[in-house]
Parts: structure tokens; sequence; C-alpha cells
């Protein structure tokens, strides 16, 4: 079972993405050709980027590629991203992050809402607080 991790902690109920349609999502793979991405964007409403690895950040630099390319539809990171990853998920372009129910049982939903204010909680934000 899937959990769906949000800014407001672990989603409860049914997924949003749940009623897209199947021919308008797209999984992507941490490796995916940059210069592909136009065309496996089009008419796409849900793109999910798989982790591997939570030490694999390809992820992350593809989600940025993704925005940049102008794409708005929603945007999911899915596999094994860690919950101190979530603010740089975020960051990135994610929307939201799909994990297992493993993982959620080794880092509960507490740990993922400690990083859910990822607008202020970056160092910048943390000096200017000290040198105020």
């Amino acid at each position: 079972m899937s959990i769906i991790v949000t800014d407001t902690g672990f989603l409860r109920g049914t997924d949003p993405a749940a009623w897209i349609a199947p021919e308008q999502r797209r999984d992507l793979a941490p490796d995916t050709d940059p210069r592909a991405l136009p065309d496996l964007l089009q008419g796409m409403e849900l793109v999910r980027i798989s982790f591997p690895s939570f030490a694999d950040g390809r992820g992350f630099t593809l989600a940025r590629l993704v925005r940049q390319s102008g794409y708005r539809g929603h945007l999911r990171a899915q596999g094994h991203v860690i919950a101190d990853q979530y603010t740089m998920a975020r960051r990135s372009g994610f929307d939201d992050v799909e994990i297992d129910a493993d993982l959620a049982a080794r880092q509960p939903e507490a740990q993922w809402l400690a990083r859910a204010d990822w607008k202020s909680h970056d160092y910048q934000s943390r000096l200017r607080g000290r040198a105020a």
C-alpha cells in the first residue's frame, strides 16, 4: 500500500490522482533523457518520478527540468524518498511524495510534518532570523 505525503501530512482518504485516466499518467525513471521531456509530458496530468534509493538525487534534478519545461500538471516523487528530503522534493517542483507503508512506519507522519513548512526552512531564513 502506498502512502501519499503532502504538506499537511499523510493523505487520508482517496488519492485525488486516482481519478486521472491511465493514458494521462507517465512514470519517469531518474535517468530519463531531458531532451525527451517535451514529448513525454505532452497531454499528461500526472507525472511520477521514481526514486530507487534515497541516495539517488537525480529525480530532484529531473523534477526541476520538468517544471522548467513548462509542465503545470501534478508532479509526484515516488519511491524511496525520506522525510529529510521532503523539503528538497517540494523545492524541486514536486507536489507530493508517494512512499510505501514500510517507510511510513519507519518515518512516521510527525517526521514529515516537521519538514512541511518547506518555504521558510532554508538556510537563508535561519540566517535572517539570527541576524534580526
